[in-house]
Parts: C-alpha cells; sequence; structure tokens
C-alpha cells in the first residue's frame, strides 16, 4: 500500500509560520502520512528578483521542520530545469518514490490558475489535489474537479513579503517564523525590497 504524501510548494523567501501550521494541519488532519515542503527555485509566475538564494531559503525550511518527524524540506526542483514546472517535478518524485503517492497542496487562488500551469489536464487526470479557501479566492463548484477536494485549514494573515518588509525596517520578526530561522535570518544578507 501506498503512503500517501502532501506536496506544498512554495518558494518559502523565507518560511514562516502561516507555512508551517498549513503543512502541520494537513499532516495531521488528513490521510496525509507526511508533508513536503518543496522549496520552488523559481516560480515560473513570480519574478526571480529578490530571491533568497535557493540553498539559504532550503536550509531555513530545514530548520523551521528539524523537529516534526511528519514535516520535510524537499529540494527535487533543484535537479530539475528552470523555470519549475509541478508536472515534471511531480514525475521527478514518483520515479524517485515510487512507494508514494503524491496529492498537491493549494490555495484556491492557485486553483484558480491551475488550467494555465504546463500540462493542466494531465496533472488533473493523475494527482489527487486538496485546496483550501484563500480570502477573496472563489473554489470549484462542486464536482468540477473529480480530484480536488476542499479542505477547511487555519489561515493566517502573514506573508513572506512582510516579513522581509520587517527585516528591512528593523522590525521585530519573532513569531512571525520559527525561532531558528529567525536566528539564521538575522545573519544573512536579505535581498532588499523597494522602499514602501
Amino acid at each position: 500500500m501506498s503512503r500517501r504524501v502532501g506536496l506544498l510548494f512554495g518558494s518559502f523567501n523565507p518560511v514562516h509560520t502561516g507555512h508551517l501550521i498549513l503543512a502541520e494541519h494537513f499532516a495531521t488532519r488528513t490521510d496525509l502520512a507526511e508533508v513536503w515542503l518543496v522549496v520552488t527555485p523559481h516560480n515560473p509566475f513570480k519574478a526571480a528578483a529578490g530571491l533568497l538564494p535557493e540553498a539559504a531559503r532550503l536550509r531555513l525550511v530545514r530548520l523551521a521542520v528539524a523537529d516534526n518527524p511528519r514535516l520535510r524540506a524537499e529540494d527535487v526542483e533543484f535537479g530539475l530545469p528552470r523555470p519549475s514546472y509541478t508536472i515534471a517535478t511531480l514525475d521527478a518524485l514518483r520515479q524517485r518514490h515510487p512507494g508514494n503517492e503524491f496529492v498537491l497542496l493549494m490555495g484556491a487562488d492557485n486553483l484558480a490558475g491551475l488550467p494555465q500551469w504546463k500540462d493542466a489536464a494531465r496533472l488533473l487526470a493523475e494527482t489527487d489535489v486538496y485546496a483550501y479557501p484563500r480570502p477573496g479566492a472563489a473554489l470549484p463548484a462542486p464536482g468540477a474537479l473529480p480530484r480536488v477536494r476542499v479542505l477547511g485549514a487555519p489561515l493566517l494573515d502573514i506573508s513572506s513579503t512582510y516579513i522581509r518588509q520587517c527585516l528591512q525596517a528593523g522590525h521585530s520578526i519573532r513569531y512571525l517564523v520559527p525561532a531558528a530561522v529567525e536566528q539564521a535570518l538575522a545573519g544573512m544578507d536579505f535581498p532588499l525590497l523597494p522602499p514602501v
């Protein structure tokens, strides 16, 4: 019997408490054995400017999940062609981990854009998706996407952009990120954002 593993993709620039609460929720309140936080080197729908180096973002995710056996940092996309496409990542993970059945975890905002993704029809035919509500984003009608399950999840209004703005302004990020991530960020040169 295969293990079901949830995949939560993100730039994690940096990883924060909101990401971790979401991952923990799905790892402990669904049929998933684990949730892997897949660090994306470059999302094709986002600009690469302002990203911490991928190795630094991976290190922060590893620090954040180090004490949780149900969560894992995953760097599979680091060895794939860029920009990263979810279908290629799934193919690589299925080849490396044939005993696992992978489930995509995504907010309703990302789900709405899924038809524009590379090989979206194949992705939706081959992969279960657990979607969670996001403010202002519509969810599909029941049955419209047969492999998509809409599940509730606790959502915090925290963003990596907000954390970067706090760092740039010299404000505290305590409790916004795990303590180990806060300590690691204190020693990093973070790409500065344009003034707000």
